[in-house]
């Protein structure tokens, strides 16, 4: 007899015990079938007691509201990872194109003459990505990062199917690292959904889309590490720290042509635009997107007026700190080499006295190397040290441009308070537009 036909495994009593008339050795009938069907009977009822324990657990430990489950948009089912990465990537990619920035240099590199060298890239040329988030009129709009197109003379941009496109930059910004590209839609079929940057959750799983080094239509997958870092930027790319962005950062693989590029959710719908990396010796997966919250109406600025205007002061300065720094260097390196600080140590008095007269106490501030403009007007010269505007604190060339940029008007007055060969004044500066986008304060 198998195991699993033995009446003990059994929640049935066969039809024979049913009709078996009962003895009075007990109340199941005979002494032998009665142990039989006692058995039987409580496997049926300790089988039941399980059935219902278990469908408690099932349903959330007994609760009688249903447990609510995750879903695509759309009332999807919720399905696997793997297949929701494949669906979002196929929604978006026909939106993410690379572009192609052709300096006067990379120009040149090309034969007029030779048509086949006119359809190449040229080895000098740089690659980004962009995405394409509107159609209107005739024309498509694309997002890219404005350093994709820096000193570009001429912009292309290839569609996902290969299609070479000419590209007119609409309009830019440096200090948001945003810029908007115009094409025909000739042949654009797809426009990317916005999503909502504020919803992401740190840990999330995202997926970003461009043309690292120059593999067009790639993509990677990561998490969010931090949807709300906030990092420090050279906006002259000079090494000098004088702006501070907030951004999204990510773990997926983010490379050189992958700026300007997507990052979209699993859902497929665009929350930033792929912007830098941390890149150095020992360091993975540190990439950082503009939040695309942040993003839309710098975008929609620049579709209108080409440009974002903000108030122009005319400095070129350093911070004070770094200016101390380096003198406590320097006489790290006298000390070293044997020199006691005395006046042969020191360089020729033109030299000498070309550095700022820093008082006592005051470690904190901006030397102007240069005062232009409005500040050349209002009074500033070089080698003066602001350490105040409108009666707020500068400790830097940050604090200065965060407070301009964010708490001022054009056409609104300042007030600047600095020491000059040191002793403390302070004057008005009158803030101004400046037509082109300013490399300086």
């Amino acid at each position: 007899m198998s195991l699993f036909d033995d009446d003990f495994y059994s929640t049935r009593v066969k039809r024979r015990l049913r009709n078996e008339k009962r003895s009075d050795s007990g109340p199941f009938g005979r002494r032998g079938q009665g142990s039989t069907l006692k058995v039987a009977l409580f496997s049926s009822a300790a089988s039941a007691i399980v059935v219902a324990l278990l469908f408690t657990f099932v349903r959330g430990g007994g609760s009688a509201e249903p447990v609510a489950k995750p879903a695509l948009t759309g009332g999807q089912a919720l399905v696997e990872t793997s297949e929701r990465i494949i669906t979002a990537s196929e929604k978006v990619r026909p939106a993410v194109v690379s572009i192609i920035n052709l300096t006067n240099e990379a120009l040149a590199a090309q034969d007029p003459k030779d048509k086949a060298s006119k359809d190449e890239i040229p080895y000098n040329a740089s690659l980004g990505s962009g995405v394409i988030f509107q159609k209107k009129d005739g024309k498509a709009y694309i997002i890219t990062n404005a350093h994709v197109i820096q000193d570009a003379a001429k912009v292309q941009a290839v569609m996902v199917n290969g299609d070479k496109k000419e590209a007119t930059i609409v309009g830019k910004d440096n200090v948001t690292d945003l810029a908007v590209l115009q094409v025909d839609d000739k042949g654009v079929d797809t426009v990317v959904e916005l999503g909502n940057s504020s919803k992401l959750r740190d840990g999330e799983m995202v997926i970003a889309i461009g043309n690292p080094l120059g593999f067009g239509d790639s993509l990677t997958q990561g998490i969010v590490s931090n949807k709300k870092r906030v990092i420090p930027v050279s906006l002259n790319q000079d090494g000098n720290y004088d702006w501070e962005q907030e951004v999204i950062q990510i773990d997926a693989a983010i490379n050189q042509g992958n700026s300007g590029g997507a990052l979209v959710d699993l859902n497929g719908k665009l929350v930033g635009i792929n912007s830098m990396k941390v890149a150095d010796t020992g360091v993975e997966g540190i990439g950082f997107a503009i939040p695309i919250d942040n993003a839309i109406p710098i975008l929609q600025t620049l579709m209108e007026k080409g440009k974002i205007a903000r108030p122009y002061m005319g400095l070129y300065s350093m911070d004070l700190g770094t200016y101390l720094d380096g003198l406590q260097m320097d006489v790290a390196d006298d000390s070293d080499s044997g020199n006691d600080g005395s006046a042969d140590g020191q360089t020729d008095g033109s030299l000498e006295s070309a550095d700022p007269i820093v008082p006592d106490g005051v470690d904190e501030g901006v030397i102007v190397l240069e005062a232009v403009g409005p500040s050349l007007a209002a009074g500033i010269q070089f080698n003066d040290i602001i350490v105040e505007l409108d009666g707020k604190p500068i400790r830097s060339t940050l604090d200065l441009r965060k407070y301009l940029y964010n708490s001022k008007k054009i056409g609104e007055s300042l007030k600047v308070t600095y020491y000059r060969d040191g002793k403390k004044a302070s004057l008005n500066v009158k803030l101004q537009e400046k037509t082109e986008e300013p490399q300086d304060r």
